[in-house]
């Protein structure tokens, strides 16, 4: 493998997050910082987000969004972090997104916590139950926490938590 930073090697995104185990003011300022230094064309910076720590009304209303074989696993985040665009060109800024929110995951690794990106949920939903201004819309939902002990989890989950980790080999990517 080519030489990697450690940050992008060692990243994976688990579903047994540690129940009990919260996050800091200054770990989650410190995410939103990152998400908010990601590049973005024109500087626009069309990201926003929506913030839930374990427990509290917005974390609940993010986890009732999601699909019920996700919030099996997701209710033990530690944080539940809405991803959200606005602007006129949503395709541009559905991609500043997916900058800001990797920047995020960087960040996170870089703090020893992990994150779990999902989107399949209920955004119109959502939407309404976040009361978010018209024009902004919601795209990823990331579980973000501590790692918890994977045999806790479903057998048919267990064995993706705890398999080797696949990716295709660049030559796959590449285009003729």
């Amino acid at each position: 493998m080519a030489d990697l930073t450690p940050l992008l090697a060692y990243r994976w995104s688990p579903r047994a997050f540690d129940p009990v185990a919260e996050l800091t003011p200054d770990e989650a300022a410190s995410l939103l910082e990152a998400a908010r230094w990601a590049p973005s064309a024109g500087n626009g910076q069309p990201w926003r987000f929506a913030l839930g720590h374990r427990d509290d009304e917005t974390w609940k209303r993010i986890l009732t969004s999601l699909p019920g074989g996700d919030q099996s696993w997701v209710r033990h985040a530690a944080i539940l972090v809405v991803g959200a665009h606005t602007g006129g060109d949503a395709e541009r800024a559905a991609y500043d997104l997916g900058q800001a929110i990797a920047h995020l995951t960087v960040q996170a690794t870089a703090l020893g916590l992990h994150v779990h990106q999902l989107v399949r949920f209920d955004r119109a939903g959502l939407a309404s139950e976040l009361a978010l201004p018209d024009g902004v819309r919601p795209l990823v939902v990331a579980a973000v926490g501590r790692l918890g002990d994977p045999f806790g989890l479903p057998a048919e989950l267990r064995v993706l938590e705890t398999g080797l980790r696949h990716r295709r080999p660049v030559a796959d990517l590449l285009l003729a």
